[in-house]
């Protein structure tokens, strides 16, 4: 799909794509498809630019102490993955794998950054962008501190929730046990625990490996002290 049919209009990318000067660097655009499961960017590997989901779900994660992995944010379509590589160093800090089969456009350092330099929109587009992604990453590092593993838990599926929504109450990402701990910044073995409490308090239902919510606003309650909204 060219980004001028494209409907992820939140996309820096789309939101910039009339303008005549990006037009040419439109047609350099490169498109991945992946298969569930497949790892396209690699912790420590060479940056080659930057990733936008055109359709799918995507984990993007860090190896933190004794190899374990933490996951950093989840994203969806319309949204950037690999910036924190893009103008800071000559390798990935992160790993990226698809969730499901995802479509992903491309755009190489070099068309990027001559993009940046004819476009000024799009360069404050990005800078946007990456004062956006600091402050949530600020607030969560101040959230791991101050929560229970109760509230972590509660945390990760209504930042699910809002990311990705729901069908008949049940979660539109499915996620193991371990995932959720990795993003949650828990233990496998807390969140099965967790899971097991919030099912008998009727908050939420588990279907196999999905899980459903089934009440939103008690949940939020739950965590209202952790600024909640700060990071949607």
């Amino acid at each position: 799909m060219d980004c001028f049919s494209c409907e992820n209009h939140q996309c820096i990318i789309k939101k910039n794509c009339r303008q005549e000067k990006l037009r040419s660097f439109i047609q350099r655009k490169a498109t991945l498809r992946c298969k569930k499961g497949q790892n396209f960017i690699i912790e420590g590997a060479p940056v080659h630019g930057l990733y936008f989901v055109q359709n799918g779900k995507v984990k993007v994660a860090k190896t933190g102490l004794n190899g374990k992995e933490q996951i950093v944010r989840f994203t969806g379509n319309g949204e950037t993955i690999g910036h924190r590589g893009f103008g800071a160093g000559q390798t990935y800090q992160i790993n990226a794998v698809a969730l499901e089969n995802t479509v992903l456009c491309n755009f190489s350092t070099d068309t990027l950054k001559e993009m940046l330099m004819e476009v000024p929109t799009l360069t404050y587009e990005l800078m946007t962008f990456y004062a956006e992604e600091l402050n949530r990453s600020e607030t969560k590092v101040k959230k791991f501190a101050q929560m229970t593993v109760r509230e972590k838990v509660i945390d990760a599926l209504l930042y699910i929730n809002r990311k990705f929504g729901r069908t008949h109450d049940l979660l539109n990402l499915q996620l193991s046990r371990k995932e959720i701990s990795d993003f949650a910044g828990t233990t496998e073995e807390q969140v099965i625990r967790t899971l097991s409490s919030l099912r008998k308090d009727g908050l939420i239902e588990t279907t196999g490996k999905r899980i459903g919510i089934k009440n939103v606003e008690l949940l939020r309650k739950e965590i209202s002290e952790h600024n909640y909204f700060l990071d949607s």
